[in-house]
């Protein structure tokens, strides 16, 4: 006679699965037998030391007045998953981290930053919370970690309201909580985002470092994708392009700093085609504009436009030779100064000319570039430049005075970007023009004496365009 098996599994009818919050033998267990190996805060070298500095700039700008800075929290992608995080860039300016939900308020120049512990052994949420739990995202740093790398007090994010309890008229960054906001009677302040954005117009050393790197590393990124040419052209297509370039700026920093546009043939006229759901076709022109954010969240902003198999067509060439033209005319203007606006004039009189020669226009050029004409514009209507720094259009919440209002200054970092834009539905250029985009990208740095283009590696005229792809594509190709 066999001896029965039996069977130790609960039975099926109605039974859910238990709540491991609420099992005492799995909490006493999970809690039990772990490492406390202590993580060390990750601050590059030299973010503490240029967020202390940013502080004392707003400090003097803002008079001393408390203000109340943001980290953010990552989006909801769908349903339970987020998108990447990504700090709020004057929460990141003026501390040097990027904690999510943590908190800086700052007295003067002094700051006090507050932010959530981690969940570890013997939290709960180290198990529970999917999103912060150690068990899930991996050990992190404790607030001491990140208080001895910040080189300012850390304190735990409960320990936020008592800290602002005492408070009157305290401004608040746009990445504050609105429940913080309203529970302690912040003032949402569009004059805090403004100095924020005035200050970061003019880059310090360290940050012309970083900008720097994030070139540099996004010209080798270009020369990654250039490269795989062949291999989109076969299959894959602008993904495959789109994708080498992403995943080299996830390997050289923390990512691409914006959607990064790679649009082959007709679909090179799209002025942000992030898409890049088309073929990459042999014998059009390429448009490819890109950028790495590094680990401080610098990031470059660089676009050419090259030939998919090494060459330009004769009516590809001629439109890139008038943008290089234009080109070079706007970046001639950038130096100390100088209204930050000369460059745009001098570039878009160029292109003017350049498609009233063509007999595109359908007034003179006077009357083109004209605050009533601007026949042009139809060609290339976006702006044909910014600054550049923590994002890629960089202090956007400074008025129009302090912005294109102003004269340039030694440590602006800007880009020069004139292109032109013939769509392939747009009947009023010939045949031959329909579906040619280029456009041109450098990332310029205000010198005492002039300026400095960071990104002067890459060709911008035709011929060194054609040979540096040429150089790049395979054998063979």
């Amino acid at each position: 006679m066999t001896q029965q098996a039996h069977d130790h599994r609960p039975p099926h009818s109605g039974n859910r699965t238990p709540r491991l919050t609420e099992v005492p033998a799995f909490t006493e267990m999970i809690a039990q037998g772990w490492s406390t190996d202590v993580v060390p805060a990750r601050v590059p070298d030299g973010a503490a030391e240029a967020a202390a500095a940013h502080r004392a700039r707003l400090a003097e700008r803002l008079g001393g007045r408390t203000v109340v800075v943001g980290a953010g929290r990552a989006p909801v992608r769908s349903n339970d998953t987020s998108y990447d995080f990504r700090a709020d860039s004057d929460f990141v300016w003026l501390t040097g981290c990027q904690l999510e939900d943590a908190v800086v308020v700052l007295h003067g120049a002094d700051a006090v930053l507050y932010a959530p512990p981690p969940a570890r052994p013997g939290d709960p949420a180290f198990f529970s919370d999917a999103m912060h739990g150690e068990l899930w995202v991996g050990a992190s740093p404790g607030l001491g970690e990140w208080a001895r790398a910040l080189g300012v007090p850390v304190r735990p994010l409960a320990e936020l309201d008592d800290a602002l309890a005492h408070g009157s008229g305290w401004w608040a960054g746009r990445a504050v909580p609105a429940d913080v906001v309203a529970r302690h009677g912040l003032e949402p302040s569009a004059e805090l985002a403004r100095a924020c954005a005035d200050l970061r117009m003019v880059k310090d050393a360290w940050e012309v470092a970083q900008l720097r790197a994030a070139v540099d590393h996004t010209v080798t990124g270009f020369e990654a994708v250039a490269r795989e040419i062949p291999a989109a052209v076969r299959s894959g297509g602008e993904r495959w392009l789109q994708g080498t370039f992403d995943r080299h700026a996830r390997t050289t920093g923390n990512g691409p700093g914006y959607a990064s546009i790679v649009g082959s043939g007709p679909h090179a006229p799209t002025l942000h085609w992030v898409r890049c759901d088309g073929p990459v076709l042999p014998d059009a022109a390429l448009l490819l504009d890109m950028g790495v954010e590094t680990t401080t969240l610098y990031t470059a902003d660089v676009t050419r436009t090259v030939p998919a198999s090494g060459r330009f067509s004769p009516e590809q060439r001629a439109v890139h030779d008038l943008v290089e033209k234009s080109h070079r005319a706007g970046m001639a203007h950038i130096r100390p100064g100088v209204n930050y606006l000369d460059f745009h004039y001098a570039a878009m009189e160029v292109i003017a000319q350049g498609l009233h020669d063509w007999g595109l226009l359908p007034v003179s050029v006077d009357e083109a570039l004209s605050p009533q004409g601007q026949h042009h514009r139809r060609w290339l209507v976006c702006g044909i430049g910014h600054h550049l720094g923590l994002d890629v259009h960089d202090c956007a919440h400074s008025d129009w005075e302090q912005y294109m209002g102003a004269d340039l200054e030694p440590g602006v970092v800007m880009t020069v970007e004139p292109g032109l834009y013939f769509h392939a539905h747009d009947l009023t250029v010939p045949p031959e023009l329909r579906g040619i985009g280029v456009r041109l990208e450098d990332d310029l740095l205000v010198t005492p004496d002039g300026h400095e283009v960071l990104s002067d590696a890459l060709p911008i005229d035709a011929a060194g365009v054609e040979a540096w792809t040429s150089a790049l594509l395979p054998a063979g190709a």
